[in-house]
Formats: C-alpha cells, sequence, structure tokens
C-alpha cells in the first residue's frame, strides 16, 4: 500500500483442470468477495477453448444466484449449498422463488454423487492455490492490478510448466 503496509487489496482467481491441476484461466480483481467472478470465468475459458467447461467445481464464496441462472444451462455447477437458517430446513430442497436452474443445483448438491464429487475438491481444485501459498504467492511487493496479474501469470507459467514435467514422468511411469 501507499503508506507501505499491506492490506488485502487482490483477489487472484485460478481455474485448474481437477485431474491434471494444470492452469486453464486466471484473473486479478480488487474485489473483496468471490462473487460475481464466475461468468467472467466461463466466458473466458469460453474465448480460449471455444466451449465452456462440462463442469465447474467451486467453493461456496462464489456462490451467486443470478450466475448459476446464467451458467448453468451450459456447464454443470457444483458449488456448495449455504446452511439455512433455519435447522429444520433441508438446503438441498428447493425454495419456492427458486429459479428452475437454482432449483435444480440444489437437488443436484444433495446428491451423493455431488457430495462425493465436492468432497475431493480439496484435493482437486483447491490444490493450485495450496500449491501457489507454498511457493511464496501470499503477498504482492508491488502496486497496481496489472503488475499483480503479471505476477499471477508467471506463477501460472511457472506451475504448469512444473506440473508439465510431472504429468510426463507419470505418463512414462505407466
Amino acid at each position: 500500500m501507499a503508506d507501505g503496509g499491506y492490506r488485502p487489496a487482490y483477489n487472484v482467481q485460478f481455474a485448474a483442470d481437477t485431474k491434471s491441476q494444470v492452469i486453464v484461466r486466471l484473473d486479478v480483481s480488487t474485489a473483496g468477495t468471490d462473487q460475481g467472478q464466475l461468468t467472467p470465468m466461463v466466458r473466458q475459458l469460453r474465448q480460449r477453448y471455444g466451449r465452456d467447461p462440462d463442469a465447474l467445481l467451486a467453493d461456496a464464496g462464489f456462490l451467486k444466484a443470478a450466475e448459476i441462472d446464467e451458467l448453468a444451462c451450459r456447464t454443470t455447477l457444483y458449488l456448495p449449498v449455504r446452511t439455512p437458517e433455519d435447522p429444520t430446513r433441508d438446503p438441498h430442497q428447493p425454495l419456492p422463488d427458486d429459479s428452475p436452474a437454482v432449483a435444480a443445483w440444489r437437488v443436484r448438491m444433495g446428491t451423493a454423487a455431488a457430495k462425493e464429487l465436492y468432497k475431493d475438491r480439496a484435493a482437486t481444485a483447491e490444490c493450485v492455490n495450496a500449491i501457489a501459498r507454498n511457493r511464496g504467492l501470499q503477498r504482492f511487493g508491488v502496486r497496481g492490478p496489472e503488475k499483480a496479474r503479471a505476477i499471477s501469470l508467471w506463477f501460472a507459467l511457472a506451475h504448469n510448466l512444473m506440473r508439465t514435467v510431472a504429468l510426463r514422468q507419470a505418463a512414462a511411469a505407466t
């Protein structure tokens, strides 16, 4: 910061293939929340790869009903359902004012298959974020989103090169 202090200023979003842990998309924003970040992520993936992802696995911070409505027609979304204030209400049962896409997402997240898939999130999707922190990507010693994006891109490039080596070694061993 201008005063020499450190405070949260940039929010880095990585999209990674869960099987290979290769980073396929990143963005840096100054938003203090992940809400509203799924749609730009999917747009960039569509532009880059010519299609929407078949499925998207994200944490609860990304949860925004409007984005579920927009994305659910082309991508299967796996985001946890928030715990209701009323402990007697089943969170996986649609609410009266839910859109059809949100209702379908609630029901899907109540299935054993979705719960199992989401349970593996820490070892798949979240692993890239943990690796980033372990490799020192915790603070940006620069000011400005363009510079923070450049550092994030350098990290993603180095990460993907190391993943490529590891994946090739694994393939050669089989």
